[in-house]
């Protein structure tokens, strides 16, 4: 085997010597004879060519993917500033809105003031206590507003008034009031159709309706749903013939001589939002 191998490359190596030969002479006689001419300085030249066109689409990619960086990162900021300008605008537009929306609650309140014969206290509810049965109010007037403890307090609301409640307690600067829904509260009242008299309480939930009782059943066929209660006036608590609410439900039972009637107030207490504190003994001290 060995000897075999050993006489093979002997007998391909001149052949492949003679082959390299032959490929070198018919490049000299090509290159002598002028047909074949080798351009180094040409070869050179075209490779630099490419080198430069790739280094000039590598540079210009590069450029061009950091200019478009740059140019989202400056449309992102714009962007920003577009949003924060806009959610500017709008809490400004609900801003001016609530404003309008209170210096127009407030001129009405003013233009009703006018008309109260006694002295009035304008007063904003400040906290309160809505869904509890002894659920109370906050306004933010107080002695030195001239806030006496038992004030009636009304409110004006949407073209209607109404009674509110009264003072109970006076701080220097609050007053807590109790509303006509509170479970205490208790006002001498009359039909102001009939003129019947009786008294509305409060049943201290949270649908914040009321209950006026010692209606006599002989007056039942003369009532409707709807038929506005005031405050009677008597014992000095209120003022009298102010609104209170309205029957929204007449109920007769047997053994009670006396009509169960429920009552709507007037006012929506969920949006009230400001009152008017009345101090009864004001036009009495001017006369």
């Amino acid at each position: 085997m060995k000897v075999r191998n050993i006489s093979s490359l002997k007998f391909r190596l001149p052949e492949f010597l003679l082959v390299i030969f032959m490929l070198i002479s018919g490049v000299f006689l090509a290159c002598t004879s002028g047909s074949f001419i080798i351009n180094f300085k040409k070869i050179g030249f075209s490779i630099l060519s490419v080198a430069q066109k790739g280094v000039y689409i590598v540079v210009s990619s590069v450029q061009n993917t950091v200019g478009a960086v740059r140019e989202l990162t400056a449309l992102k900021r714009d962007y920003d500033e577009l949003a924060k300008k806009l959610e500017n605008y709008e809490q400004m537009r609900r801003t001016n809105a609530e404003i309008r929306k209170e210096n127009e609650q407030l001129k009405e309140q003013l233009g009703f003031i006018e008309t109260v014969e006694q002295e009035s206290f304008p007063a904003n509810i400040i906290s309160r206590d809505i869904d509890k049965p002894h659920a109370l109010l906050t306004i933010d007037r107080g002695s030195v507003n001239g806030i006496n403890k038992n004030m009636p307090v009304i409110a004006y609301q949407n073209g209607d008034i109404g009674l509110v409640g009264k003072i109970v307690e006076v701080g220097k600067f609050t007053s807590t009031v109790m509303p006509i829904y509170n479970i205490d509260c208790i006002i001498s009242a009359r039909i102001q159709n009939t003129r019947d008299i009786g008294l509305v309480s409060g049943l201290g939930g949270n649908n914040q309706i009321l209950s006026m009782k010692y209606i006599k059943k002989r007056v039942l066929d003369e009532l409707h749903y709807g038929d506005v209660i005031v405050t009677s006036g008597e014992n000095g608590n209120y003022m009298r013939n102010m609104p209170i609410g309205t029957i929204s439900e007449i109920r007769t039972i047997d053994y009670d001589s006396s009509l169960d009637i429920t009552i709507a107030p007037i006012i929506d207490f969920s949006r009230l939002e400001t009152v008017i504190v009345v101090d009864q003994k004001s036009k009495a001290v001017e006369e």
